[in-house]
């Protein structure tokens, strides 16, 4: 799980279409797309840094890359660097497709740490968009020791890939996390919905009173680094 603040820090801009995040909220948009520092859970580090780089941004998506290192706090996620897809919210049942791709690179996996997608949905449309009453976390990459929140609740295939799905979370906030079972997915292309149809199907997630609300894909590290997560290329749409 992670927190994005509205209020962004001004990103050091070198060009229209590449910036240096290094303030702790810092964000660069470009039309429907953003790419966000977010370096939410740094309170829980004992020592660390991280600096999120725009490479290019347009209308067919952004590149972008993430240098971190982090010690201390081991169970706990330090940040959620990211890219960013704002689109007209409606509600899950009433999404055909959530089209995206992503190709990705991590330089030194020696690290606790996972590469996600992460959406919120709720049932209210004007909610805020770091959180929700439910959140879907897909790891297309996982190192290290870390688990998602929870504890493993069954297996799935979506989209003809296997995953060990994990459930937890309070009252105010469920989270499902589809970890890829077979090694990390570096080139990723498909529809996202089928998440969603999977979990109405077999585990009674409301889809008819959810709204989708956000949608990112990023990396959660814990500890370690140095490591650059490299996103060459990360485009999505919903229809």
């Amino acid at each position: 799980m992670f927190k994005l603040l509205a209020l962004a820090a001004t990103a050091t801009v070198a060009n229209a279409a590449v910036a240096t995040l290094t303030a702790q909220y810092a964000s660069y948009t470009d039309g429907a797309y953003s790419v966000n520092n977010n370096l939410w859970g740094t309170g829980s580090a004992s020592s660390g840094s991280q600096t999120t780089t725009v490479d290019s941004a347009s209308s067919a998506g952004v590149a972008w890359h993430t240098t971190w290192t982090w010690q201390g706090g081991a169970n706990a996620v330090k940040s959620y660097a990211n890219s960013q897809f704002t689109f007209t919210k409606k509600l899950v049942s009433q999404i055909n497709t959530i089209q995206t791709s992503a190709k990705w690179s991590l330089s030194n996996s020696n690290v606790n740490a996972d590469v996600s997608y992460d959406l919120f949905t709720s049932a209210n449309i004007n909610h805020v968009t770091y959180s929700g009453d439910y959140e879907l976390m897909v790891w297309l990459g996982k190192y290290g020791s870390i688990q998602p929140i929870g504890s493993q609740i069954g297996t799935a295939t979506v989209d003809g890939i296997a995953f060990n799905l994990w459930g937890g979370g309070s009252s105010s906030q469920y989270t499902y996390s589809f970890v890829a079972a077979n090694g990390p997915i570096t080139s990723f292309s498909g529809n996202l919905k089928p998440f969603f149809t999977y979990l109405a199907t077999n585990h009674a997630f409301p889809i008819n009173t959810q709204y989708l609300i956000d949608l990112q894909f990023g990396t959660e590290p814990f500890t370690g680094g140095p490591t650059t997560l490299t996103v060459s290329q990360w485009s999505a749409s919903v229809a």
